[in-house]
């Protein structure tokens, strides 16, 4: 197993919120540990209410809301995962590029993470097992990104890289993780 570090660069905006968004990604057995850190002046972030039953759900980037996306290396298929602050998650899966052939991920039925305030910090751990969708001996190509809402209702956009002149997630140029 190998774990990789990273740290969020946000998409230039004017008044981006005195926040870090960083962690750490690493695969084993098939399935992908992603931890996140949210450090800063964190009373500024806006999040959603946290659902009564957490269930897999729409649109959840309209607010604060943490996604990673995957690929097989040098395949146009790829993997959207969606994780809301209140509980709610979704996997779509597009066969190219921006909602190309867009559908929910069937073969996903839960993605289980946990989401916790600290003192100091927000934290999402995430565990997909990708078995149902990627063979274990297939490297991968990572894209790790965050929206975060501001309390003013101002959203930003955080990635490992913002290849475009708009942020724009999908963009395989930003996967720049492989396992």
């Amino acid at each position: 197993m190998t774990k990789q570090t990273f740290s969020l660069v946000p998409f230039p905006a004017t008044n981006l919120p005195d926040i870090t968004v960083r962690g750490n990604i690493s695969r084993q057995d098939n399935s992908v540990s992603l931890h996140y850190e949210v450090c800063g002046n964190i009373e500024t972030i806006q999040f959603p209410e946290s659902s009564i039953t957490a269930s897999r759900k729409d649109e959840l980037w309209t607010a604060t809301c943490f996604e990673f996306f995957l690929a097989i290396k040098d395949q146009p298929q790829y993997w959207e995962f969606n994780m809301s602050p209140s509980g709610d998650w979704n996997v779509f899966v597009m066969d190219a590029y921006r909602r190309v052939g867009f559908r929910a991920e069937t073969k996903i039925s839960r993605l289980p993470f946990d989401f916790k305030k600290h003192s100091h910090e927000y934290s999402l751990d995430v565990l997909a097992n990708l078995n149902p969708i990627i063979p274990a001996d297939r490297n991968i190509q990572i894209g790790i990104a965050a929206i975060v809402q501001s309390t003013d209702g101002q959203e930003t956009y955080w990635a490992l890289a913002h290849p475009a002149q708009q942020a724009d997630f999908h963009l395989q140029e930003g996967f720049i993780i492989t396992l």
